[in-house]
């Protein structure tokens, strides 16, 4: 990904894609970024895409769907010869207190899906116990690290899960098969699945909206993350030139 400044403003020759489960995430990331330059349709969805490179698309919930919406994202990007040089999975989700409270941000240093596996009598065993697949996607170091620096993220592993956690027990269940866990969300695992098979680096982030454990809406602070998401992304393009200058 090359990363050129153009009147004032960061573009890049190979664009980002940025994936959020549903289009009010993707609107609030819009809103950190230049305006957009229009849409382009695809199969089932419709890109946002901006005037400096960057591409948002709104994936679906769930990791399988949003896993399909993205592959097929990518795979019309490099069939049209404009490859993308960076998948960035984004939106809200709940965090682990008290390491990421509600309206912080969170940048994954390890996307791990949380979920697929097998129960059993001694407890859960992750897929590639069973001798399948994989089970973590790591962002490259220095892009969390700069994302990080730049936009005050917390950094640790990002569980993505099938269903939300309702409970105390399932939070804490969660917590002990992953100490270093932040936040969760539903999304980030098939999004970096969908950008590994071509290749391409992978983020994610995420604006904590309420605490993993009981279910409690009145607890919900939708937008004051979805503002942490906007104002996170407006710090971020300048990032990305850092990192593709001194450190990819």
């Amino acid at each position: 990904m090359v990363l050129q400044a153009e009147e004032g403003l960061i573009t890049t020759s190979l664009p980002v894609l940025v994936a959020t489960a549903v289009p009010v995430e993707r609107d609030a990331v819009a809103r950190g970024l230049p305006a957009p330059a229009g849409e382009v349709r695809l199969p089932g969805a419709s890109l946002v895409r901006t005037a400096t490179g960057w591409d948002l698309l709104a994936a679906g919930v769930g990791p399988a769907l949003a896993a399909a919406t993205t592959a097929g994202a990518l795979t019309a990007a490099a069939l049209a010869g404009r490859p993308y040089g960076l998948v960035v999975s984004a939106g809200i989700g709940g965090g682990f207190a008290p390491g990421a409270p509600v309206g912080s941000l969170v940048v994954a240093d390890a996307i791990t899906v949380a979920d697929l596996g097998a129960e059993t009598a001694d407890g859960f065993l992750p897929v590639t116990e069973l001798g399948f697949g994989t089970v973590t996607h790591r962002p490259p170091r220095s892009l969390v690290r700069a994302v990080s620096e730049a936009t005050g993220a917390r950094t640790g592993t990002v569980l993505t899960v099938s269903t939300v956690t309702g409970t105390a027990a399932r939070a804490a269940a969660l917590r002990d098969r992953h100490p270093g866990a932040l936040a969760e969300g539903m999304e980030g695992f098939g999004v970096a699945e969908a950008a590994a098979a071509h290749g391409v680096p992978v983020l994610e982030i995420r604006a904590v909206s309420n605490p993993v454990g009981p279910r409690d809406r009145a607890a919900w602070r939708i937008g004051d993350a979805l503002a942490a998401l906007t104002e996170g992304f407006g710090k971020l393009a300048p990032a990305l030139e850092s990192w593709n200058a001194h450190d990819r």
